[in-house]
């Protein structure tokens, strides 16, 4: 059997690190087992759809460079892959199963669900439908029809006994049918399906043979077993994947920091970290291996390897892994990443003159091993190519000392500073550090506010390479007017 899998997201929102696992989930155990991946779009809840919501979903695929092997624009035979274009197909289904006696037309009113709804919350009962349509007569239900009332199909629940099912992932599962709401509706008045009736056909239509999701989706999947049994069709094998939770064991939310990939992208995460480090967010290929490129995940990816238990994100960890594939990236392509930033900053020129690219890459070498991530670039690149400004002059004073002293270590810095060029950065450092033991100061109350001198911050790249860089005079230029700030 082929293996065939669907990304099968409702463009309502923007693509959430949750949907992103799974269509990675998918998208790499459809490469490991030379299958196909397939992408269809879910749009039949017409209240919420929203295009801004496509266009990310299509801007994150692309980013993360993830290929679909069907969808909307690359038809495999299967199609339409959008379900607002196969409401024939939903209606012939629906229509089948009345036929059969397995699903019904409701011709109940908004206001009377709402009547029904009042009342079960008056006497305290679970809420659901009371399955007054189930038994009309047919000679009702042809009079309804024939004064042109509007109806809804409704799937008809059995009323005991239990539901199961396996997941590749957690095993066996049972639920009892009392806990599944009586006779869902399937088929809408409007003509457009539920999410089950369309899942559940849809997957049969094309031959999906695994379903990943999360586990906040396994109390559908009853459901969804009562249909494919009503149906006669077999159904997929079941993947519920365990949930991402933030640090404090809680579903991750907006309370723990960016949700969604369109937020990492803009802050400057390169596609190829993402994808690493939310792989792994609920599966390992063994207890010390982190690091996977694309291909490997293409070869080594398998369902076995998947958690039961939930995968927690550590924002920190993603920064950590994020700064190790720029440090392993083409130095030209993190500028590339990281020169327009500047361009529109207004710290380069646009477009940039050949000197300010020159300087660009003769600084790599002060950034590589401090970006966190791409965005940070501009910060600590802006004082080569823009007059500082001292936004806190105290901040260039150390601990245990004043601004008398401060002047006095940045007057010393003037003597060291001179000839700075012509040597080496041994050389120089030696220089500071025996003039810091003549001002009976530490190495580091000298640098401190020669760093802020030079960039108008605490922290930033290496001084003496910053130096350089920015050049005798213009350090030195800084320097007197970090001094007659004091």
């Amino acid at each position: 059997m082929s293996v065939r899998v669907r990304y099968a997201p409702s463009p309502t929102g923007l693509q959430h690190l949750g949907s992103v696992r799974t269509f990675l989930f998918d998208y790499f155990f459809a490469r490991a087992m030379g299958g196909k991946f397939l992408l269809r779009i879910e749009d039949t809840d017409q209240s919420r759809y929203n295009d801004e919501s496509l266009q990310d979903l299509y801007d994150t695929l692309n980013w993360l460079g993830i290929e679909w092997d069907e969808g909307p624009d690359r038809d495999g035979g299967y199609g339409p892959y959008i379900q607002s274009q196969r409401l024939d197909h939903y209606k012939k289904y629906a229509e089948k199963l009345i036929e059969e006696g397995k699903a019904y037309r409701c011709f109940c009113t908004p206001e009377r669900m709402e009547q029904l709804r009042e009342e079960q919350k008056e006497s305290k009962q679970d809420y659901g439908y009371d399955r007054h349509c189930r038994h009309l007569s047919p000679g009702e239900t042809q009079r309804l029809l024939d004064e042109g009332t509007p109806y809804v199909v409704r799937l008809k629940i059995p009323d005991e006994g239990e539901v199961s099912f396996h997941d590749e992932i957690l095993g066996d599962i049972s639920r009892l049918v009392k806990d599944i709401s009586p006779d869902p509706v399937m088929l809408k008045s409007d003509g457009f399906p539920t999410y089950h009736l369309a899942c559940v056909v849809d997957d049969h239509l094309m031959e999906i043979t695994h379903v990943f999701r999360g586990q906040e989706w396994i109390p559908s999947t009853p459901l969804h077993i009562i249909m494919y049994e009503a149906f006669g069709w077999e159904p997929p094998k079941f993947c519920h994947l365990p949930l991402i939770m933030g640090q404090d064991g809680k579903k991750l939310s907006k309370r723990h920091g960016s949700t969604f990939a369109r937020e990492f992208r803009l802050m400057g995460y390169l596609p190829e970290a993402m994808v690493n480090y939310i792989v792994m967010l609920g599966w390992s290929f063994d207890d010390t291996r982190e690091f996977f490129s694309h291909d490997e995940l293409t070869e080594l990816f398998s369902l076995e390897k998947i958690s039961k238990s939930p995968a927690v994100f550590d924002y920190k960890k993603l920064e950590w892994f994020n700064g190790q594939y720029i440090r392993q990236a083409d130095p030209e392509r993190i500028q590339s990443l990281y020169i327009p930033l500047m361009v529109a900053e207004g710290i380069l020129s646009d477009p940039p003159t050949e000197g300010e690219l020159q300087l660009i890459k003769d600084s790599y070498g002060l950034v590589q091993e401090r970006l966190k991530v791409i965005n940070d670039a501009p910060g600590l690149l802006r004082f080569l190519f823009q007059d500082v400004e001292y936004a806190d002059v105290d901040q260039a004073v150390p601990k245990k000392m004043d601004r008398e002293g401060t002047k006095t270590v940045l007057k010393g810095c003037l003597d060291v500073l001179s000839g700075f060029e012509g040597r080496t950065d041994e050389e120089n450092e030696e220089l500071f550090r025996q003039r810091a033991e003549e001002l009976e100061v530490k190495l580091g109350q000298v640098l401190q506010p020669l760093r802020v001198a030079l960039t108008g911050t605490t922290v930033s790249p290496p001084m003496f390479e910053s130096i350089r860089l920015l050049g005798e005079a213009k350090t030195v230029e800084r320097v007197n007017r970090l001094l007659a700030l004091l």
